[in-house]
């Protein structure tokens, strides 16, 4: 697209967006209730949430560089990437939180069957789905190709047995994306990738509370649960290869966690006030090293979407972007000092920085743990003997 039809492009944007954006939306979120997830039934703290909500699904701008006949904006990536330098520079929060649009969308537009994508993709882009992801068990984290909840073929159906684990939101979510054995006599490629309604008779939820005091994971159990066989995504037995290019944009999303949010940062805030020198210098590095991620993150997230990038890039986002991200909190409470521990009182948000603190211990091991994403770097990009 010529240069001047992109500046038109970013002229309207900047217009609509100043038009269609509330005010109350143009604030960091202060607490998890005023993150907009969607689903069966949605939950807005405030209710311009949902007006920002159905102005962006409207474009299709939840999901701007989706095709416009799966609900996205059929932006080319020139496009998308205006709108997003758009909506950071007046602060826009995400009108839809998603791991139907970060993590199984791709997999859908990739091994999804045309009416597999009409079916799913359009609901996910308006938010009117909230999906979970149904990966690690008790005896598979690291080793995920260890996993035995199963999948037996009944006719028309399968019938699912099992457990999993750490199952974020699975007490709220509407549907998951679930890997089963369905052939117990090899590992890698006797597993297989279903779809299917968390309200099917014989699931069940149990959150697992966290240190942070809050609740987003769970266990799932499965008893019986009856899934048709039009849910199964990409080949029987080949789920492996969709859980691996899912795995990709997972850990892509989790790595946006080192760019921080958006409105002011509170190191930097801390740092004009004058604290501790050593600490200043400590701001100082984590900053260069913010910006240098961000420049980076910008350059493969380009790469990604062009078919472009190096297949471990992701898990060098992953490793270095929860790493960051880890770093960030370690200085805000450091910064804070004894305060910064208060656990309950308005005046914090309910502990709003500390609980955010200990929430972000898991981003080390959620997506594939530090040490795996270092494993893949090795042998990946350094070459390195397994």
């Amino acid at each position: 697209m010529p240069d001047t039809d992109l500046d038109q492009f970013r002229a309207e944007t900047r217009a609509w967006l100043e038009a269609n954006c509330p005010a109350e939306m143009r604030t960091p979120p202060k607490s998890e209730k005023e993150t907009t997830w969607g689903g069966r039934n949605p939950e807005y703290a405030h209710p311009d949430q949902k007006v920002w909500l159905d102005r962006m699904a409207a474009r299709g701008w939840t999901v701007p560089d989706w095709p416009s006949a799966y609900g996205g904006g059929g932006l080319s990536p020139a496009e998308t990437k205006i709108l997003r330098e758009e909506l950071k520079r007046i602060k826009a929060r995400n009108p839809l939180n998603s791991f139907g649009i970060s993590m199984l969308g791709p997999a859908l537009l990739k091994y999804g069957t045309e009416e597999q994508k009409l079916e799913h993709l359009p609901k996910i882009a308006r938010g009117e789905i909230r999906w979970c992801q149904g990966y690690s068990e008790p005896n598979a984290g690291s080793d995920l190709a260890g996993l035995q909840t199963s999948a037996d073929d009944a006719g028309d159906h399968f019938v699912v047995n099992g457990q999993k684990v750490w199952t974020s939101y699975a007490d709220k979510a509407d549907w998951i994306f679930c890997l089963v054995r369905t052939d117990k006599t090899v590992k890698q490629a006797g597993i297989s990738f279903l779809l299917f309604d968390m309200a099917s008779p014989g699931v069940s939820t149990k959150p697992i509370l966290l240190i942070s005091g809050n609740s987003p994971f769970c266990e799932t159990f499965f008893d019986d649960v009856k899934v048709p066989k039009a849910n199964l995504l990409g080949t029987l037995n080949k789920g492996w290869d969709v859980a691996k290019y899912l795995l990709g944009h997972e850990r892509e999303m989790i790595s946006g966690f080192g760019l921080g949010g958006a409105g002011k940062d509170p190191l930097v805030e801390a740092a004009r006030k004058g604290v501790d020198p050593i600490l200043r210098a400590q701001i100082a590095l984590f900053e260069v090293r913010s910006k240098a991620f961000a420049a980076m993150s910008e350059k493969f997230i380009d790469e990604l979407k062009a078919g472009q990038a190096h297949p471990a890039q992701p898990s060098m986002m992953k490793y270095y972007g929860t790493e960051l991200n880890k770093t960030r909190h370690e200085l805000q409470m450091a910064a804070g000092g004894s305060d910064a521990l208060e656990w309950e009182s308005e005046d914090s948000h309910q502990g709003a920085a500390a609980r955010s603190w200990l929430r972000t211990k898991a981003n080390s091991i959620e997506g594939g743990t530090s040490e795996i994403q270092l494993n893949i770097i090795a042998k990946r990009i350094l070459d390195l003997p397994s």
